[in-house]
């Protein structure tokens, strides 16, 4: 189809699954079109064989077939469940987020996007990927609705405030493609737009090569942790106020209500500004909130941190004195 890449209702193919949904679309398209031709031209047909030529012509009375019956119900229910199991197939496929794929964060807010990439670099409104790699996407929003779209690579999800969405994407060609807002957010919403430039995996590794990355992301939340003193309530031993440090962003919790909940992003974001939302059972609602205190990036950084704490060795993992190296003393005994 590439006769029609330089017409915007129909842009180009650059993801994995974006020729999927323009298949799917094109059938969609042409049962449409089929079936609306053929209503119309019956219309016409029937309104010009059965047109009433005179005052005493009369109507045929009317008969019923039940095979016609049938097979005007029986055709249209085999055509809607072929596209709804199709529509499902492809839903999954492109809903679905790969496990191994590369978390990049993404915020956005009147009229920009923010991007933090895992290694640590940082864009507005213009995205740097390396071609053929499964890309995460985890979006919020600082302030109003919008709408991620990249009409090449077929994904489009809303950004909201107060919570984090997904979408995914695999590049399959180098390029540079266009990025929307499609939610009406304000005065610049048309002006809230950006580039994804997707590059070889050499000139990606040279790009970033390039920029000052500063911290990684879970570098600055532990930073943030330590400033904020969260540390006093959550540590790494039993001797805690609140849930234990390498608990708080991995894994299930129960809660006061017996209720069980995944400790996933959204789930950290909404203890740290709402901490009395969900009290994990055994704990009292003792921590405060940090609603104001801390920015959208400063939360994800934190997210980020709390899902890469490793449990702490304990005693039995330390390596015992009989295990030592034959000939080296034990500690104290010199």
């Amino acid at each position: 189809m590439r006769f029609l890449e330089n017409i915007p209702l129909f842009p180009e193919q650059a993801s994995t699954f974006a020729g999927t949904i323009d298949y799917l679309y094109w059938f969609a398209l042409a049962i449409s079109a089929f079936f609306s031709l053929l209503i119309a031209a019956l219309i016409v047909v029937f309104a010009i064989k059965f047109k009433r030529k005179s005052e005493s012509d009369y109507g045929i009375p009317e008969t019923t077939s039940t095979p016609l019956e049938i097979t005007w119900s029986v055709i249209p229910l085999v055509i809607m469940l072929v596209m709804f199991f199709w529509g499902v197939k492809v839903f999954v496929e492109a809903y679905r987020i790969p496990p191994d794929a590369t978390e990049y964060w993404v915020v956005g807010k009147q009229w920009m996007w923010k991007y933090k990439h895992p290694e640590g670099n940082r864009e507005i409104n213009d995205l740097h990927v390396p071609v053929g790699q499964k890309i995460r996407l985890t979006m919020t929003s600082e302030d109003v609705i919008h709408s991620f779209y990249v009409p090449a690579f077929r994904v489009k999800a809303d950004v909201l405030p107060g919570r984090y969405t997904y979408l995914w994407f695999e590049a399959t060609k180098p390029g540079v493609y266009d990025i929307f807002c499609a939610e009406y957010c304000g005065a610049e919403h048309s002006l809230m737009g950006g580039k994804v430039h997707v590059l070889e995996p050499a000139e990606y590794e040279a790009w970033l090569a390039g920029q000052d990355p500063g911290l990684t992301l879970a570098a600055t939340g532990e930073q943030l942790f330590d400033r904020l003193a969260c540390v006093t309530c959550h540590k790494s031993d039993d001797d805690t106020r609140g849930p234990r440090l390498a608990e708080l962003g991995k894994g299930e919790a129960q809660l006061l209500n017996g209720k069980w909940v995944e400790r996933d992003a959204n789930y950290v974001r909404e203890s740290i500004l709402r901490p009395g939302a969900k009290v994990v059972a055994g704990y009292q609602p003792v921590m405060p909130s940090y609603q104001g205190q801390v920015t959208e990036e400063e939360i994800i950084a934190l997210v980020e941190y709390l899902k890469q704490v490793e449990e702490p060795p304990t005693v039995a993992d330390s390596p015992s004195p009989d295990s030592a190296t034959p000939g080296a003393s034990a500690p104290g005994m010199n």
